[in-house]
């Protein structure tokens, strides 16, 4: 058991029999009344952010969670299939721990936090940005738009659909940003 004075970023803690991590918080001691701990929850299933305040001293309860290299080999059925970088050990993840699916592809390393005492796995990471390449999009014409922000479907590699610029067309490769699911730039071979 903890304290309130023990809360930090991204320190993850049982709260209301859920999971949550520390986004933000903030010790307040008013001049009148006692103090209090101001914080931004992040419950680690739905990634839903709460705020909290909880009152100077109280009990919390930590959670030891770890982060661990995996690799996604392929899917089936079970669910997806990664293999630990260090171990090979090898895991069936259900999908509903991945925030974008879409966005998986053979080969691709993520990171997977782990309970640490349940060796459960909570959710997969993929990296912030990917390369993508399209497989197709409508062709843009010059001149098409009033303003020089227009964008179009494009379908990827992996099945995804992302806005990309008029200028993009099929074939080329894009960066992705995972989080989001937003075109970022155009890469240059």
């Amino acid at each position: 058991m903890a304290t309130t004075a023990d809360i930090k970023n991204g320190l993850c803690i049982d709260f209301n029999n859920d999971l949550y991590t520390v986004v933000q918080f903030q010790h307040v001691k008013p001049g009148k009344g006692a103090a209090f701990v101001r914080t931004k929850l992040k419950n680690i299933t739905t990634g839903k952010v709460i705020e909290n305040t909880f009152n100077s001293g109280v009990k919390i309860n930590p959670v030891r969670v770890e982060r661990r290299p995996y690799q996604f080999l392929y899917k089936d059925e079970m669910g997806y299939n990664m293999m630990h970088m260090e171990t090979f050990e090898q895991i069936t993840v259900e999908e509903h721990l991945i925030e974008k699916p879409e966005f998986v592809r053979d080969g691709m390393e993520v990171e997977i936090l782990f309970h640490a005492e349940k060796e459960m796995p909570l959710v997969v990471d993929l990296p912030p940005f990917i390369a993508m390449e399209i497989t197709y999009t409508e062709p843009g014409l010059k001149g098409d738009t009033a303003s020089s922000n227009a964008l179009k479907p494009a379908t990827t590699d992996t099945g995804a659909t992302v806005m990309v610029p008029l200028f993009c067309d099929t074939g080329e490769k894009i960066k992705v940003d995972t989080r989001t699911g937003d075109y970022v730039e155009r890469i240059k071979d």
